[in-house]
C-alpha cells in the first residue's frame, strides 16, 4: 500500500499526522501538488509537483495509484475515479467514502457546482475541527494496523 495525498487542499494538521503515520509504519507516502512542497527528510516520504493546471494532480494520481492504495482528498470525483481502480479513499475530514455513498456525493457535488453558477452563495466548508482530526487519525490507524511491520 502506498497513500497518495491530493496535497493541493490538504490541511497542514493532516500533512503532519500522515508524515508521522508513514514513519511509524514505513509506508510510502506521495503528496502531489501543482507547486513546490517541502518535506520531512525520509526515504518513506516525499512529494511530487505537477503542472499547473485543472485536475492535473487529480490526473497524475489517478494515473499511478494501483489497487489497495490509500488516496487522502476532500475532492469528490477524484474520490470517485480512485475507488473505480480499487483505492481506499479517505477525506481530510476523517470520511471513509464508499461505493454506498460515492454516487449521491457525486450528486451533491454537482447540484451545489449548479447552484454557485446560478449565483447562490453556498459558503464554503467550516475550519477543520478537533474532532475532525481526531476522525482522520483514528481512520487512518484502522486502515494502517493491518500492514505488515516494517
Amino acid at each position: 500500500m502506498q497513500i497518495w495525498v491530493d496535497a493541493d487542499a490538504c490541511p497542514a494538521p493532516i500533512k503532519q499526522i500522515l508524515f508521522r503515520a508513514a514513519q511509524r509504519c514505513r509506508v510510502q507516502l506521495i503528496l502531489v501538488a501543482n507547486h513546490y512542497l517541502a518535506t520531512p527528510p525520509s526515504p518513506f516520504i516525499r512529494s511530487m509537483q505537477v503542472p499547473q493546471g485543472f485536475d492535473v494532480a487529480d490526473d497524475e494520481i489517478v494515473r499511478l495509484l494501483a489497487s489497495g492504495d490509500l488516496v487522502i482528498t476532500s475532492d469528490i470525483p477524484l474520490a470517485s475515479e480512485a475507488m473505480e481502480k480499487g483505492a481506499i479513499v479517505l477525506s481530510p475530514r476523517g470520511e471513509l467514502f464508499s461505493a454506498d455513498t460515492i454516487g449521491a456525493r457525486l450528486n451533491m457535488r454537482d447540484f451545489l457546482d449548479t447552484m454557485r453558477a446560478s449565483g447562490v452563495q453556498s459558503g464554503g466548508p467550516s475550519p477543520l475541527g478537533q474532532s475532525e482530526k481526531m476522525a482522520f487519525a483514528s481512520h487512518l490507524d484502522k486502515l494502517l494496523a493491518g500492514l505488515p511491520a516494517g
